[in-house]
């Protein structure tokens, strides 16, 4: 049997998401000069789900890193004249640059990281109260309805830290349409 990871995203606390979240994001974090330990993460993680203010020391580093590190994945995707939307629809053998396995597989893995960090990085960063990359959310979510018509783990991360951010009730008939229309108030 398959793990539904999907579905184990959509059970995990709040809490639980932003800190694994924060602990993909570590090493590159760190690389920039925010180095958080797990309980500092841990902390961050409670104070958020609980809707509790953290403090600007806290949060300013994490605000510009991670937005820091995102423009840079948008501008590896640009390298290759490819948004965000155009680089998840691009199949990697449409991907120009390459003529042997090893340089397939240098892009591919270019590729792939500059989309997850886009989408796990805009999580974290929407989760954390600055939503300037919202709408990065909205189109991991909708390439996957559009594609496979349902979520994967990238586009759960993306619902529930929109509801989350926006206020929105997870069990909303609607929440596609309320979660496009906060991102679009924004």
């Amino acid at each position: 049997m398959i793990p539904d990871r999907a579905g184990n995203v959509e059970n995990w606390d709040f809490d639980k998401l932003l800190v694994i979240l924060l602990r993909q994001f570590k090493r590159l974090l760190a690389e920039r000069g925010v180095e958080l330990t797990d309980a500092q993460m841990q902390q961050i993680g409670a104070a958020v789900a609980a809707r509790q203010p953290i403090t600007a020391t806290e949060v300013e580093p994490l605000h510009k890193t991670m937005a820091a590190i995102i423009a840079e994945s948008v501008e590896v995707l640009r390298g290759w004249s490819l948004t965000y939307v155009q680089a998840l629809n691009t199949e990697m053998t449409d991907m120009p640059g390459w003529e042997t396995t090893a340089e397939f597989l240098d892009i591919a893995n270019h590729k792939v990281n500059a989309e997850l960090r886009i989408s796990a990085g805009a999580s974290l960063l929407t989760a954390l109260g600055d939503p300037r990359y919202a709408h990065f959310l909205l189109q991991t979510i909708q390439y996957d309805l559009d594609t496979y018509n349902r979520l994967d783990v990238d586009a759960t991360l993306a619902r529930r830290t929109l509801l989350f951010a926006a206020h929105i009730d997870e069990d909303a008939p609607d929440w596609l349409a309320q979660a496009q229309a906060w991102v679009a108030s924004i």
